[in-house]
């Protein structure tokens, strides 16, 4: 039984939170209905909302949804932008009184449960089953507010790139400078990819080659494929890839990060028994930024081309903006409504937004022109029904900067410890697997130190648009 022994120390902490048999009996029959807000949120936000049409970059009548939106924001037709941002909130403004209602429901089934677990609150409880303290979170919040002037800087020089008089939250995706020629085969990427995660060593190469040697990925476009990007499989399988190739750095991008997640998941598998064949999201998404760390740094040594240095510094910049920033600004806004409800405060839409918009105008700062419409986003984003789980994205992305830093410094040992977090899967508690890689999550300096390399990256694309 010894192997189960991290499985019972985490079960016997449970023990004060776990109730009576009948108590558990009532609230397993309860479940579905006291998590109502969210399932009528899912199905309102993805099959009853039907957004309007607009006219794309050659005029023809397209109809907006959720995947084109996304597309839409990256437009350089300022137009079409324009059209998709006001299309979409114009439907989101009608139903905001039903979507604070459900996000409500959410967040008052949230704090019910963890006062009835005996937790001190939703995010406590939340936090609890991967034993990260709460700290943590507060200390990401804390170093992120801290270094807002970045954000704000970072604000002026896509005004200024983009050569706005106003820049606007729909502004705020396209990017700041002009596409690049750069196409790359799937042969040309495996290529690349390998130079630029040869510092991981042999072993890791190793398995890279395996995978696309064996097939592990599917990358051919075709009718009917699930869109975007994901590594997948599970315990005995392969860790599979699913993504269509398109020939760009953005894929060259992509199939580097979920690289980082089926390495992560093949040394856990292969190295771990089953009870532990897995690992929290608190360490997923750093072993797939190490990897697109590491190719950002080799492709500013490989091109000398301005065009190409600022293109990827911008896909950098901009990655940080939507992981650590933006993801942070979540963060607050999701503990705000949960100690707000515990407070008494009714979650109206009219408070809703108030906070909502207060909170862009804290992290975009005065360059930004804010439209109405943004104080209504909150209402479209269904990661506030995931109960604490944006944080994870930002402290995932720091202790990622932190990893590729030591790695590309060549700190002894560093190569190795980070070998034994991708095998540890969920042998030690999150926190302690990172400590083990050379990373202390529980303070906030990895946090300071990633937006250090955020700021110097973003002095070199300010000289370069210079």
């Amino acid at each position: 039984m010894k192997v189960y022994s991290h499985e019972f120390e985490i079960l016997f902490k449970q023990r004060e939170h776990i109730l009576s048999l009948e108590e558990e009996n009532l609230l397993a029959k309860s479940s579905n209905v006291l998590s109502g807000g969210s399932q009528v949120f899912s199905v309102l936000n993805n099959a009853d909302l039907k957004f309007p049409t607009i006219l794309d970059e050659d005029d023809n009548e397209v109809q907006l949804t959720h995947a084109r939106y996304g597309r839409y924001m990256e437009s350089t037709n300022r137009r079409v932008r324009h059209d998709a941002f006001k299309g979409l909130y114009k439907v989101y403004d009608q139903f905001q009184n039903t979507t604070a209602s459900t996000l409500s429901n959410h967040v008052k089934y949230g704090n019910l449960m963890a006062d009835v677990r005996n937790f001190n609150s939703a995010r406590h409880r939340a936090l609890f089953n991967n034993s990260i303290d709460e700290s943590v979170y507060d200390a990401l919040v804390d170093a992120v507010n801290d270094n807002l002037p970045l954000l704000h800087r970072y604000v002026a020089l896509r005004k200024k790139a983009l050569g706005l008089d106003e820049l606007r939250m729909y502004d705020m995706y396209v990017p700041m400078v002009e596409s690049i020629d750069l196409e790359f085969t799937i042969d040309e990427a495996r290529e690349l990819i390998i130079d630029a995660l040869s510092v991981l060593g042999d072993e890791y190469i190793g398995i890279v080659n395996k995978a696309f040697d064996e097939r592990w990925m599917d990358l051919i476009e075709n009718e009917g494929k699930r869109s975007g990007a994901y590594s997948s499989g599970t315990y005995g399988t392969i860790p599979y890839i699913l993504m269509s190739w398109q020939n760009t750095l953005d894929n060259v991008y992509t199939l580097a990060h979920e690289l980082g997640h089926s390495v992560h998941s093949y040394y856990t598998r292969n190295n771990q028994p089953f009870v532990y064949g897995n690992y929290s999201i608190f360490l997923a998404e750093v072993a797939s930024t190490t990897n697109e760390n590491l190719l950002t740094d080799y492709l500013l040594k490989k091109y000398d081309d301005p065009k190409v240095q600022a293109y990827v510094i911008n896909h950098y910049l901009d990655g940080v903006k939507g992981t650590v920033f933006r993801q942070t600004q979540f963060a607050q806004f999701e503990h705000l409504i949960h100690t707000s409800d515990q407070n008494g405060i009714a979650l109206t839409a009219d408070y809703l937004n108030k906070e909502y918009f207060k909170l862009n105008e804290q992290y975009y700062g005065s360059e930004m022109t804010f439209d109405d419409e943004i104080a209504l986003e909150w209402s479209r984003i269904p990661h506030f029904y995931l109960n604490y789980y944006v944080y994870q994205y930002a402290t995932g992305f720091s202790a990622a900067s932190a990893l590729a830093h030591k790695i590309l410094s060549k700190e002894e040992n560093a190569v190795e410890n980070y070998i034994n977090y991708l095998k540890a899967g969920s042998s030690d508690y999150p926190i302690e697997v990172l400590k083990k890689a050379g990373v202390d999550m529980s303070t906030n300096q990895p946090t300071k130190d990633a937006l250090k390399v955020f700021e110097e990256r973003l002095a070199q694309l300010e000289e370069i648009i210079k």
